[in-house]
């Protein structure tokens, strides 16, 4: 129970910083309003930015009931995590982030917000590449090391497990 309370924790103050926040913050200082009308962009931008939200929520429902530990850096999960959507990506709660982002962008029609996913996805990728994927091979060797080979880093392939 403590590591739920933990994991909620901690997604609710990134998703809180990250994808509600700095994006309001962005709207408000490029003087972006709430759309008057619900055209097919702001239609389309919500399913996008539920779909993500959907696929981070899975995600950290399964660091906390799978592998035991929450997505901060600093309290990582115990175990591997490669089910539920950890089998067909690797980062998939940065891919559910990055699509919740795209989805406001889209429903704002933001260039602003779009650049600001684009820089999500440098930050997010470096992040990955030089931090967390190390980290990994340290933790969970040759386990982690098999799932490599077997799922992409960032684009969806079919379960193979």
């Amino acid at each position: 129970m403590f590591v739920l309370i933990r994991t909620l924790t901690y997604a609710t103050l990134f998703i809180g910083f990250v994808l509600i926040y700095l994006p309001a913050r962005l709207l408000a200082w490029s003087g972006i309003v709430r759309p008057t009308g619900l055209g097919w962009p702001q239609i389309l931008g919500a399913v996008i930015c539920a779909v993500g939200a959907l696929i981070a929520l899975a995600c950290v429902c399964s660091f906390a009931f799978i592998g035991k530990g929450t997505p901060a850096p600093f309290d990582p999960p115990r175990r591997l995590v490669i089910r539920g959507p950890y089998r067909f990506v690797r980062n998939p709660m940065y891919f559910g982030a990055a699509l919740a982002l795209a989805g406001a962008a889209l429903f704002f029609q933001s260039a602003l917000l779009f650049a600001f996913v684009a820089g999500f996805l440098l930050v997010t990728h470096l992040f990955v590449v030089i931090c967390e994927e190390p980290t990994l091979r340290r933790s969970f060797g040759p386990e982690y090391e098999t799932y490599c080979e077997r799922v992409h880093r960032w684009w969806p392939t079919a379960s193979r497990s």
